[in-house]
């Protein structure tokens, strides 16, 4: 089966910035803004049991390299 490299995507996960209590979540939009300018799209959250995000996950095209 032959891969159409356009299909292809390459991951990163980010902890959510938290206050100092590490319950708050701080606003992530710098943070955010800095992964959209390197290519990376929000592509899901993965969420402790209890509610709230462990982690947020990101996706971009694989580079060609």
């Amino acid at each position: 089966m032959a891969t159409d490299r356009s299909s292809q995507w390459e991951y990163k996960t980010v902890r959510p910035p938290t206050e100092a209590t590490q319950k708050e979540a701080a606003d992530p939009t710098k943070q955010l803004n800095e992964l959209g300018k390197a290519g990376w799209e929000l592509a899901g959250t993965i969420d402790y049991t209890g509610g709230g995000t462990k982690y947020l996950v990101f996706k971009r095209p694989q580079s060609m390299e």
